[in-house]
């Protein structure tokens, strides 16, 4: 785990644009894709405006970017307080992005309505196809779907056949248990996220992962989230082993309303908030303002 503290939340953005500039065009040069989960709230937006003000922005081929969400406010869509939409507003409108590679949690007034486990189970699969038609599955390969999905993924399908599918909704997905997660055997039928963006609350919750709510243990990829403590009340979020399968996660905290949080997350014992509990498989990034940091041990 590093952490890095800057001046301020202008400088903190700048740099962490810059830095997600650089690993973004670092998975390309490797693998000529790459994975961004977003995140929203006020630093996240100046970050993104950051990316788009660089000049450096077009070492990257935003064209071969998949963006996935963290988290999202169940609401409908282009309501102003979802992140989907403060992430085209700030960022992706301003980028010559695939529309096939931009994949927002659904909304409360999509095909699936008001019915949040359905949603979060949806998005569930959505990522399981992906996986599997990259052939990047996380946690057992095109295996963990079954012969058919493998077999699509091996094809190098654009999607997931018929068969395929029935083979992610079984293997990947299960079915939707009381809490609203979307069950499944730890992080299978995962694609590879490269970069994974959190805020962090001034409670310590990350995505919608609450302290003290039933969703920190949830063992799917995906859940529901009802009785947030935070409104709107209900909203859908990646889970925490979600999360931890990215390369890198950066949990990003700007202001002495973060200070509290950020000290209990690298010194309490045990870890009960859900920010002391995300870490990335290669690297965990702590991107802090001064006053985010203010409270950390010398």
């Amino acid at each position: 785990m590093t952490v890095v503290i800057h001046d301020d939340p202008k400088l903190l953005a700048e740099a962490t644009a810059a830095r997600l500039i650089v690993r973004l065009t670092d998975a390309q040069a490797e693998r000529g894709v790459a994975s961004l989960v977003l995140t929203g709230g006020r630093i996240a937006a100046q970050i993104y405006a950051a990316v788009l003000a660089s000049p450096a922005r077009d070492a990257v081929d935003w064209s071969r970017i998949d963006f996935w969400w963290g988290d999202e406010r169940f609401l409908p869509s282009g309501d102003p307080d979802r992140n989907e939409t403060q992430a085209r507003a700030a960022l992706l409108d301003g980028l010559p992005v695939d529309p096939a590679r931009v994949h927002p949690m659904p909304a409360s007034d999509g095909p699936l309505g008001d019915d949040a486990p359905a949603a979060a189970a949806s998005y569930a699969r959505e990522l399981a196809a992906s996986a599997a038609a990259s052939g990047g599955l996380v946690g057992g390969g095109a295996a963990g779907l079954g012969a058919a999905g493998a077999a699509a993924a091996a094809a190098g399908a654009p999607g997931l056949a018929a068969a395929g599918m029935a083979a992610v909704d079984a293997a990947a997905v299960g079915s939707i248990g009381p809490a609203g997660s979307a069950e499944s055997d730890g992080a299978a039928g995962l694609p590879r996220f490269d970069v994974v963006l959190l805020g962090v609350g001034e409670d310590g919750h990350v995505a919608s992962v609450f302290p003290g709510h039933p969703v920190i243990d949830e063992t799917g990829p995906t859940a529901s989230v009802h009785d947030s403590p935070k409104p709107p009340p209900v909203r859908v979020t990646l889970t925490l082993p979600a999360i931890n399968t990215a390369a890198e996660v950066w949990l990003i905290a700007a202001g002495d309303g973060k200070a509290d949080a950020v000290r209990e997350a690298h010194t309490a014992t045990p870890a009960t908030l859900p920010a002391a509990r995300v870490r990335g498989e290669h690297r965990t990034l702590w991107l802090l303002d001064r006053a985010a940091a203010a409270s950390l041990p010398a």
